[in-house]
């Protein structure tokens, strides 16, 4: 059995997700292909843009944050999926060499009404630069993630 399950994400919990040094490569080699924008691939275009240097994609911040998620979380659990958020936000722009801390609230926790044997969480994403006193959040969601239960279980499959 999955180490988390629905039944171990109660409204309050907190997961420290790591951190990752933001790679300039990585970053610009995700902005050529998903998000194209001159700030997000050419230095002297950067410079000249609101940002004043070269700055990630919000989707590639967005990304890193996933990756420590599943890390941390998904690949430990009873995970489902999820059917999607209301939130994302990209407060302060994200630069190669940045290290980036990831966090995860657990804030509603709930079952399914027509699936007991699923959980519905709702969770709020966070990802901020240096130390956490200072409040540079550079990212911020919430959505809903599905978890099985351990003490319910989905009824049998006829065949």
């Amino acid at each position: 059995m999955p180490e988390i399950a629905f039944e171990d994400l109660t409204a309050g919990r907190v997961f420290d997700l790591g951190t990752v040094t933001v790679d300039t490569d990585e970053m610009v080699a995700f902005a050529r292909r998903f998000d194209p924008q001159p700030f997000h691939l050419d230095e002297t275009a950067g410079k000249e843009s609101i940002f004043g240097r070269l700055a990630a994609s919000g989707w590639y911040t967005a990304g890193l944050w996933m990756r420590l998620y599943v890390d941390e979380v998904l690949l430990r659990s009873t995970a489902l999926g999820s059917p999607g958020g209301d939130e994302v936000a990209w407060p302060a722009p994200v630069f190669g060499g940045d290290v980036l801390t990831g966090k995860l609230e657990i804030v509603e926790a709930r079952r399914s009404r027509s699936k007991p044997w699923i959980g519905l969480i709702t969770l709020r994403a966070w990802m901020y630069r240096g130390d956490p006193a200072d409040q540079d959040i550079v990212y911020r969601a919430r959505f809903t993630g599905m978890f099985g239960s351990r003490d319910q279980r989905p009824p049998a499959q006829e065949s």
